[in-house]
């Protein structure tokens, strides 16, 4: 696991983000997490692996779903990680409940706020927590701006930090930390495109010219969505009290 985590974290600041949900979480081996939006599973497998925890890790698409699989399985620890392929809105839990369901930059791309919000608190144990580090509009985001977000970071649902906040609490929760990650993220995202141009030939040498624009392509829509002052980011912690 910890060979691998400098290469599976998808999401802002890598296993250093994942720290502050332990500590924040209190985490313990014998709590049953829920992640949704698991990618590779990088994130899953380093939260059984540090915090002990077990995690049960849903990912929509099936590639990369198979890759976790099998780097999970290579770690030792598919013990402690299991994987589940699927919509998060559709999947069938049966009757689990889980101490806490987290999710690194992956519900802006859910539709159906209310049904996914929902479905996370009675996915919930009594007190169990919801924490997520996600995607939020910091002003009103035009057209065409939504459109460009939509094309290139597969954005869905962008609510404002008031709006997010609500909707946690419509859904039952009681917030207990919310951080602005905006000037964070957006500090991140533009060194992150400045060293990867830097590197522009080694990464062409390793991974070809089309990887490589596509993925500089990417790294730059992200900046430039921060840099509008329209894009931005939090970290949040709720508990769910009904």
């Amino acid at each position: 696991v910890d060979q691998l985590s400098a290469f599976d974290q998808l999401h802002y600041h890598g296993t250093a983000a994942l720290d502050v949900a332990l500590e924040i979480m209190a985490s313990g081996p014998d709590q049953h997490w829920l992640e949704i939006g698991s990618g590779i599973g990088g994130p899953a497998r380093y939260l059984a692996h540090r915090g002990g925890v077990r995690v049960t890790a849903l990912e929509l698409q099936a590639d990369q779903h198979e890759l976790a699989l099998q780097l999970t399985r290579r770690c030792g620890i598919d013990s402690r990680v299991h994987h589940a392929c699927g919509d998060f809105l559709k999947y069938e839990f049966g009757d689990q409940q889980f101490d806490a369901v987290v999710s690194w930059l992956a519900l802006y791309h859910i539709p159906e706020r209310a049904k996914l919000l929902s479905k996370c608190h009675a996915l919930l144990k009594a007190g169990g927590r919801f924490y997520t580090e996600d995607l939020c509009s910091i002003g009103e985001i035009g057209t065409q701006q939504m459109s460009d977000l939509q094309r290139d970071l597969y954005a869905i649902t962008l609510p404002g930090l008031a709006a997010y906040r609500g909707d946690l609490e419509a859904a039952g929760f009681a917030i207990e930390a919310c951080e602005d990650m905006t000037a964070d993220w957006s500090q991140f995202t533009r060194e992150r495109l400045v060293a990867y141009r830097a590197d522009r030939a080694r990464h062409v040498r390793v991974h070809g010219e089309a990887t490589v624009d596509a993925l500089e392509h990417f790294y730059n829509a992200v900046e430039q969505n921060f840099q509008s002052g329209k894009l931005g980011g939090l970290r949040l912690c709720a508990k769910r009290v009904e």
